[in-house]
């Protein structure tokens, strides 16, 4: 009986597949940390790109669209960002200060509710521990200011590099990717138009949120609106954290200064007004850009922000996606050959 061999081609080409695997998996691991950079840049690239092509067919030099890009993302993303990280590292700071004071008036509210209703529902509530896991929380945040430099500087450098190269990119996939320039077309089809639905669908249903919060914080007579609107459009970004990030504080606050209808007002006001259009709003802005399963929304947010961190919004329910059309695309091809 003879001997099966196997060939030397296909040992080369294993060879060459695990060498692939273990050095991509060494870049992965070491550009981890500054994942959410890389991201941003493709981010910023999708939605520019239509921009970047439009001002090169106009004569203007690369790098000169490139920069002009650059400029005005800073004033756009950049800037705004860092106003609201300075607005509420400011309020944050002043909330620290005084909440061993707040959280102590909250206890005795919680108090006075055990004593009408006969349960013990703060028996636990440690008022000293509550502010050390809260001071503690703020120097975490402020400790990530540097990392947040580096994935700036590292979005920023890879941003440029993409948008002088844009004519080239499709070129460089067909190169690079072993897959036909069909479903090379399919995959950057689908990339574009997930990143570009959630880039802009994500803060403008939560910007729409905070505006319709900010009304009954005027209504009920909310102390700080502004304030409090910025940490609800923010909350709204934030999976299974929602518009209660704004509204549950406003009404924990409220019922501490004693305006006890204010708090229930502004309660039911952000279940039944606020956490309604957020459905309405996300509708709305999903039948104007892609329209993507709430399924794929749900466990893509789930695995993509552990994985990605704030960016993951976006990414996670790319990453199930792009998941779901590669084993099309697998089964297209292969499985057809399989039958003939």
């Amino acid at each position: 009986m003879s001997e099966r061999i196997i060939p030397i081609s296909l040992i080369r080409q294993l060879f060459l597949l695990i060498l692939i695997v273990v050095l991509g998996g060494l870049i992965f691991f070491e550009l981890l940390p500054y994942f959410s950079g890389i991201l941003g840049a493709v981010t910023i690239y999708i939605l520019t790109q239509g921009i970047m092509s439009r001002m090169l067919d106009r004569g203007i030099k690369g790098w000169l669209a490139a920069t002009l890009i650059l400029i005005a993302s800073v004033f756009v993303i950049i800037l705004p960002s860092w106003l609201l990280v300075r607005l509420l590292g400011n309020k944050v700071q002043k909330l620290s200060k005084n909440s061993e004071q707040i959280l102590a008036i909250l206890k005795g509210k919680v108090d006075e509710l055990e004593q009408f209703t006969g349960m013990e529902l703060g028996s636990s509530l440690n008022v000293r521990e509550i502010n050390t896991w809260i001071s503690e929380q703020f120097q975490t945040l402020l400790g990530s200011t540097f990392n947040m430099i580096i994935a700036l500087s590292v979005m920023y450098f890879i941003l440029y590099y993409l948008l002088i190269n844009t004519k080239r990119l499709k070129s460089i996939f067909l190169d690079y990717m072993p897959l036909s320039e069909q479903n090379v077309s399919l995959i950057s089809h689908e990339i574009t138009e997930i990143v570009s639905s959630n880039a802009i669908g994500i803060p403008v249903v939560a910007l729409l949120q905070g505006i319709v919060a900010l009304i009954g914080f005027y209504i009920f007579g909310v102390p700080d609106p502004i304030f409090w609107f910025v940490i609800t459009v923010v909350g709204s970004m934030i999976p299974f954290v929602g518009t209660a990030l704004g509204i549950v504080p406003v009404t924990i606050l409220l019922f501490a200064n004693g305006q006890n209808m204010q708090a229930i007002g502004i309660l039911i006001y952000g279940v039944a007004v606020v956490g309604v259009t957020d459905n309405v709003f996300r509708v709305i802005i999903q039948n104007k850009l892609a329209k993507i399963h709430p399924l794929i929304t749900l466990i893509g947010v789930i695995i993509g922000v552990p994985l990605f961190g704030f960016i993951g919004l976006i990414f996670g329910p790319l990453l199930i996606s792009l998941f779901m059309l590669v084993v099309k695309i697998y089964s297209k091809e292969y499985g057809e050959s399989k039958e003939a």
